[in-house]
Formats: C-alpha cells, structure tokens, sequence
C-alpha cells in the first residue's frame, strides 16, 4: 500500500517518474553492472522489453533482482549515480512548480533507498518506490512484493490511493515508459517524457510529450 500523508483539498500534484525521467539512468540497469558486461545486457534487455511494453512487469521484476542480489552498497552507489546523471533542468523545474503551489512526489517501479538521496537533492519529500530488503551484512533479502509498482497496472492503483488519500483538485504524471501511460486514465494530464528514450506507444498515447523537464511549464504554470 501507498503510505499515508495528510494535505489540504486544494492539492495540486505532479508525479514524476524517476528512472529515464528524473535522472538519465535506469537505477536496476546500474545494479546489473556492477555483475559484469553479461548480467548487464541480459538484465537491461528485460528493463527494455518491459518499458517498451513487449512483457510485463511482473514477468522481469523478482527476475532481475535475483540474477543481480544487489548489495547496500551497490543501492547507495546507485543513489549518487542518480544525482550525477539528474535531467538538467529537474532541479529547476521542480522548484519553479514548488513555488507555483504544485506539490512533487516521484512514483517508481524502481528501489526506495536508491531514489532517496536524489529526492532529498530535489526538495521532493515523498517517494512512492519498492522498498529492498537486506540482511545484516547488508547482502540482499528480497523487495516488498505488495507494492503495487512490482506489477503491470500498478502506477494507476496506487495513484488510486493517492487521490483517496489526498483529494488533490488536479493530478498530473510524468514519465518515460508504457508504465507511466498506464495512468493515462486516472490523471488529469499525462506528459510522456523522451529526453532519454522516445517510446512509439508512450508518444502516440500521451496528452503532451516533451523532451526536457522544464517545458512542463508551459503546460502547468
């Protein structure tokens, strides 16, 4: 489930998409490799083929962390990899929308603790992700299973939760993969993102597609 987090009704939320949105990496790619060249074609087909909407999510997702059995170590590393490789102008963008009265969180297929330290960076205070598991020599233990990004449809059903929740008076999303257009629906507006990959099905079915962050802008402010 979404954890909990009490506003106003005069909520006005834009939800980004992390990897290939927020940042120029693919944060379970980057876990890969770290295992070597071959772990990280096989891993970062799956991540493709997933995004591009060829298998589901949940066909790849436990898949990929037990062929790679991340470390703490490799998550942190991959948390400062998404603050040296952040979209040039997310920092500003983010900002810029803040002082407009919008409220940021990012929603993430990807890993909470890597997602931290670049959320932290941009002044975003909520984070929907996986949550990773370790043991106490800090070697991998498995994810959350139940949160609802592990699987195809999920990005819509916690944004479910996060209307529930927050009764926000417009909801916008961002983001880069079929994942993200999967939210089409429950949205006000869905931006698909392409500064990093231009997806075919994400560009023909998004309200507005742009290329970098702060053309949201235009759209918003």
């Amino acid at each position: 489930m979404c954890s909990v987090w009490a506003v106003g009704n005069l909520l006005k939320l834009i939800i980004f998409d992390c990897d290939s949105t927020l940042s120029a990496i693919e944060g379970i790619d980057e876990l890969a490799r770290v295992r070597g060249p071959d772990v990280f074609a096989q891993v970062e087909a799956m991540t493709r083929d997933a995004m591009d909407g060829k298998i589901a999510v949940e066909d790849v997702f436990a898949r990929r962390l037990e062929i790679i059995r991340p470390r703490h170590a490799d998550v942190a590393a991959v948390g400062q990899l998404y603050i040296d490789q952040i979209e040039p102008t997310a920092l500003d963008t983010v900002t810029a929308l803040k002082a407009a009265g919008w409220t940021p969180l990012i929603l993430s297929g990807g890993f909470r603790q890597a997602i931290e330290p670049l959320a932290a960076h941009l002044g975003i205070g909520r984070i929907e992700a996986v949550d990773l598991f370790f043991d106490g020599q800090g070697d991998y233990a498995g994810f959350d299973k139940k949160f609802p990004s592990t699987r195809s449809g999920g990005k819509p059903v916690c944004i479910a939760e996060l209307k529930r929740e927050l009764s926000p008076a417009r909801t916008v999303m961002i983001g880069d993969g079929v994942s993200d257009l999967e939210t089409r629906e429950c949205v006000d507006l869905f931006v698909g993102f392409g500064r990093y990959t231009e997806r075919t099905k994400v560009k023909a079915g998004a309200h507005a597609y742009i290329h970098s962050l702060d053309k949201l802008s235009t759209l918003l402010l």
